[in-house]
């Protein structure tokens, strides 16, 4: 027990040693080049690793600072048939979208294109190039006395990472959440014949039919160069969280949305509760100057980081669940006790409501800010450091089948309680309201996105604890209720058959076949993903441990260390990764 505790202790030293640290060491390029910066690269995303822990390698890397510097590298790889994949700043995307496969292909950073290109603040225009960071986005229109109405919480992506993985806050209000619903304009590089120069620059205005493919487009179309927003007049919000008992969240979950702009929901499944977030739009007379700093976003002491980690692979391979169910209970009470990280003044919290200006409030990510500090703090995710990894699972249920997905939720927590203590460790599972789209690849219905955060082996091939719950959930979600994954995070099995949940696919494959006939901007990767060819799950002894497919054989478990293939517990459809301690004890 003693032992027990003091991994326990170490576990939550992060927590107690949590600081307003302006920044730490911002993490590397995900672009790394052996010869001269330029040649000879590897790509990765910002967490080390993406779901089957290939190496993704390039012949040559450009770092085009001008749309004329695009067009020119579009055009070279386009006249030498190479393939190509766009990277981002931090490159936050768990799949492969970056990876152009292969060693000869060619990597696009738009980490330079960041620039402002122009502002009609009478018609409430923004237009930006594609390498801007949210974070300066929504500087740029604050400063004008404009808005973008809805982001993603985090403010290190990318406005080309946002457009081609369709990325969202939580509303279902006016036009929704999702960042591309605000474009009214795309310029666009693509691969062209010999005749145009082999690259050539589409612009494309609202009304253009194929804005709906442009604005939510996997990378696989082109190059985006530069996109314009329809903004709003800057506003405030005021934001209240509020915690009550999760019994009857399946009802509320079904109406909160339509009562709160900017409301979501997390949901601590061992706990039994539920963190109700009351978040709406005010006048600009309401008196506050909020500030969202979200504590996970912050950066971190190093040292807190290393222990942590220590301390959760400890519980994770030889801790009980009761150990593992009371280190989980610390982090939700602390971020409580902090507000989250929200202040009334930018300093201190002194009550709810917290009522902020729109760019104050709407995203945060402080530990990308600072300068190098020697790796003495860093974001929690840096790769530098041997910190907390993770998996991230999202998905979206139309709301129409909510209440009855929830419930089973609930119904299979029930069955285990101390199972789901992993997922109250990474704060719960977080549920966001995403509008229906007219993007081809956007969300076909009204929904509620499904964040799931969980805990992964540095090294592979090792279960989780209570792996078979997880993956029976998201099993549940995406099979029996019809739930799409989110393009940018998710692990292999997710989008298996997943392209077939999008009416309008065809169509978005009719502007692929136009803009880029030759599969340039394709990847075997993205080919399986839009059901071009072959399957993204990847088939074999371990699979389902790493989430590259669903079991369907003892072997596809880690049969040797107690794991294997059984049906889900409340959706018995699913199949799972069960460890089964008697068995193998028969079995010996």
């Amino acid at each position: 027990m003693a032992a027990t505790m003091r991994a326990l202790f170490v576990f939550l030293l992060p927590i107690l040693l949590i600081s307003r640290l302006a920044g730490g060491s911002p993490p590397p390029d995900p672009v790394s080049c052996a010869h001269d910066g330029t040649s000879d690269c590897t790509v990765t995303n910002t967490y080390g690793s993406f779901p089957d822990r290939t190496i993704c390698r390039a012949a040559n890397a450009t770092f085009p600072t001008t749309e004329a510097e695009l067009v020119a590298a579009v055009a070279s790889a386009a006249a030498a048939r190479r393939k190509v994949k766009v990277a981002t700043s931090h490159s936050h995307s768990f799949p492969k979208l970056a990876c152009p496969g292969g060693r000869d292909g060619t990597i696009i950073s738009t980490a330079r294109l960041n620039r402002t290109v122009a502002v009609d603040v009478s018609r409430r225009l923004l237009t930006v190039e594609s390498g801007m960071l949210l974070r300066d986005l929504v500087k740029v229109a604050a400063d004008a006395g404009l808005a973008l109405p809805h982001s993603p919480y985090w403010y290190g992506l990318t406005v080309g990472g946002m457009l081609a993985t369709g990325a969202h806050g939580s509303s279902l209000l006016g036009k929704g959440s999702a960042v591309h619903e605000y474009v009214v304009g795309i310029r666009i590089v693509t691969p062209a014949p010999a005749s145009q120069g082999f690259a050539v620059v589409r612009e494309l205005n609202a009304g253009d039919p194929d804005l709906d493919a442009v604005k939510v487009s996997l990378g696989v179309l082109g190059v985006i160069s530069q996109v314009t927003f329809e903004l709003q007049p800057q506003f405030k919000r005021s934001v209240t969280f509020v915690t009550r008992d999760d019994k009857d969240m399946p009802a509320q979950l079904a109406v909160w949305g339509s009562l709160h702009e900017f409301g979501d929901v997390a949901w601590l499944p061992r706990q039994g509760k539920a963190i109700y977030r009351e978040d709406n739009r005010v006048a600009t007379s309401t008196p506050g100057n909020g500030l969202n700093n979200y504590l996970g976003f912050r950066a971190q002491p190093t040292l807190g980081l290393l222990t942590a980690r220590v301390a959760e692979e400890r519980l994770e391979e030889n801790g009980t669940d009761i150990a593992r169910c009371l280190a989980a209970r610390l982090p939700a009470v602390t971020f409580e006790l902090q507000a989250y990280g929200f202040t009334n003044d930018g300093v201190f919290f002194t009550g709810y409501p917290v009522v902020g200006f729109q760019h104050r409030i709407q995203a945060s990510g402080t530990c990308i800010n600072g300068g190098d500090d020697a790796l003495l703090s860093a974001c929690t995710w840096d790769t530098r450091i041997r910190g907390p990894f993770f998996y991230q699972s999202g998905f979206s249920v139309a709301m129409s089948k909510v209440p009855a997905f929830v419930a089973d939720m609930q119904r299979l927590r029930d069955l285990d309680p101390r199972a789901f203590c992993g997922m109250d460790a990474k704060l719960g599972v977080l549920m966001r309201y995403v509008k229906a789209s007219s993007a081809y690849l956007g969300k076909v219905e009204d929904s509620l996105d499904f964040d799931v955060t969980y805990y992964r082996s540095y090294s592979e091939g090792v279960p989780r604890a209570h792996a078979d719950v997880y993956d029976e959930l998201e099993q549940m979600a995406l099979r029996k209720y019809g739930a799409v994954p989110h393009w940018g995070k998710n692990r292999n099995f997710a989008f298996d058959g997943a392209i077939a949940k999008y009416p309008k696919a065809a169509e978005f494959q009719k502007v692929k076949d136009r803009y880029d006939p030759e599969g340039i901007f394709s990847s075997e990767w993205s080919d399986q993903v839009l059901g071009i060819k072959g399957s993204p799950n990847v088939v074999g002894a371990g699979c389902a441990i790493e989430g590259l497919c669903v079991c369907s054989d003892d072997s596809h478990c880690a049969p040797e260390q107690g794991y294997f293939c059984r049906p889900g517990k409340v959706y018995t459809d699913a199949r799972v990764c069960r460890f089964e301690r008697t068995r193998l004890v028969d079995e010996l």
